[in-house]
């Protein structure tokens, strides 16, 4: 539809209106944007055998430490289920790991030593795809950014 690819026709007026209407769509255009993005970090840690979202759930861990898997999914603005199925390749790799806590009844996700190394060999790969992304973005990335976030952040209220 746009950047490049094959143009779709207009057969009548009203399909010119949904047309605008598609074109102008906030969700349409975020929702596009995001499957872009998330592509090309995708690609760029693929040398490393991991996927964009595999790396943020083990960027999230090494910054913010050990946290429960309702921590996490609230943290990141996710369901359990969705992120149990994100997180049970990388447990089975031996990347994060459930630990006891003092309350015996919850059990908090670790990053390992593997994970931990598998994070340093990916830094490169990621830093390269947010170059190629903020160069996309020009000059305004970080106030994109900011807006974005602050959208993000609407989603409980």
């Amino acid at each position: 539809m746009q950047g490049g690819k094959k143009s779709l026709k207009v057969k009548s007026p009203e399909q010119a209106d949904y047309k605008r209407a598609a074109l102008s769509c906030f969700n349409f255009s975020f929702r596009n944007a995001a499957r872009t993005v998330t592509l090309m970090y995708d690609r760029a840690l693929a040398p490393a055998g991991i996927r964009s979202t595999q790396y943020s759930l083990l960027v999230v861990l090494a910054g913010f430490g050990s946290l429960t898997i309702n921590e996490l999914a609230s943290g990141l603005g996710m369901d359990r289920t969705t992120l149990s199925k994100n997180l049970r390749p990388m447990m089975t790799r031996k990347l994060i790991q459930l630990k006891p806590m003092e309350d015996k009844r919850k059990r908090a996700l670790a990053l390992t030593k593997a994970g931990y190394a598998k994070l340093e060999e990916c830094r490169p790969l990621w830093e390269s795809a947010q170059t190629s992304v903020q160069a996309i973005l020009g000059q305004d990335a970080r106030d994109i950014q900011r807006k974005l976030v602050h959208v993000a952040r609407t989603r409980d209220g």
